[in-house]
């Protein structure tokens, strides 16, 4: 577990490892802290915290996790990584109350942050249509015909074309609450965006429709608005055909299956090593089957929100019953 792409999960394994108990925290060598509510293997590079005389709730440990990435925030890379051994020397602040932690301000502000985050996507859902995840006829073919369809090899170099960005630091902009211009960086998180900027200039401003990549993280976004980007960032940009929201969520789930092998070269061999990838796509008639994509991608989507639906219905339906429980 290191990074925060995925909440620094790598994957899912069968074979027995040294556990850790659900109900803690771990924090990487990056200071990147997430609360995990399962069991699990970690690496050598992760840190793993929990209490044994005093198990927190899930929601204190929420809260404490929060705090904890953001104090460390920015302050550990390669070259200055958090051990365990120093963690234990870094201090955060916590609420107080009558000079003691003050465990039900956390308890009640997780809480209530859960109940605006699940309005909001009840809301979310509504305006979208995306309460409605029943399947057309289409979208069940392309589910029930998946593992029988034609695959091609391509390669990379043939379907995008790699470019280095206009690039400026961040003390150039004004940042905004507004979204109006997404400003992409090497992050991996947020969808690689570090927050939303004021027009600046045209010459800087990078066409939408691409999928832009930072040069240490090595993950693929799909950039569905103009943008600025900052340093150590490049965009791959398609060739013969047009990216829409669908085909860009197949493709980034390919290419970031490949995101080691990129991180294995240095900056100056990126294009060379990107073009060079193959990738196999579904076919019809020896040509690549655009349509099956979207409509396979609109179904998975489907599927998936469906979950979310049920999940959100499950969680407002309780958190009513205890608004109500103590009204």
């Amino acid at each position: 577990m290191s990074g925060v792409t995925n909440t620094g999960v790598v994957g899912y394994i069968s074979n027995p490892v040294a556990s850790f108990p659900s109900n803690s925290i771990t924090i990487d060598i990056f200071g990147n802290s997430f609360y995990r509510n399962y069991e699990y293997g970690a690496g050598d590079d992760t840190g793993v915290y929990w209490n044994e005389n005093q198990p927190y709730s899930s929601s204190v440990l929420l809260f404490m996790s929060a705090t904890i990435g953001k104090s460390l925030y920015g302050m550990f890379s390669y070259g200055n990584k958090l051990r365990s051994s120093r963690s234990l020397d870094i201090t955060v602040k916590l609420p107080t109350k009558n000079g003691e932690i003050d465990f039900d301000f956390m308890e009640d502000f997780v809480a209530e942050l859960e109940a605006q985050r699940l309005a909001e996507l009840e809301a979310y859902l509504q305006a979208t249509g995306l309460h409605d995840y029943s399947l057309t006829p289409t979208e069940i073919e392309a589910l029930g015909k998946f593992d029988s369809i034609d695959w091609g090899e391509y390669r990379l170099g043939d379907l995008f074309e790699i470019k280095t960005n206009p690039q400026l630091d961040k003390r150039n902009f004004t940042f905004t609450d507004v979204q109006r211009f997404p400003y992409f960086t090497r992050t991996s998180s947020s969808n690689g965006i570090a927050g939303y900027v004021e027009h600046l200039d045209d010459s800087h401003l990078i066409p939408k429709g691409c999928l832009a990549v930072g040069m240490i993280g090595m993950q693929f976004f799909y950039m569905d608005k103009d943008f600025y980007a900052g340093q150590f960032t490049k965009r791959a940009v398609p060739k013969g055909f047009a990216l829409d929201r669908y085909l860009a969520l197949f493709f980034t789930s390919l290419l970031n299956k490949f995101g080691s092998v990129f991180q294995s070269v240095l900056v100056r061999n990126f294009e060379s090593t990107f073009s060079r990838q193959t990738i196999k796509l579904p076919t019809k008639n020896d040509e690549i089957d655009f349509d099956f994509i979207s409509t396979f991608i609109t179904a998975i989507q489907k599927l998936v929100i469906k979950d979310v639906v049920d999940y959100a219905d499950r969680k407002i339906a309780a958190t009513r019953t205890v608004i109500k429980s103590h009204a």
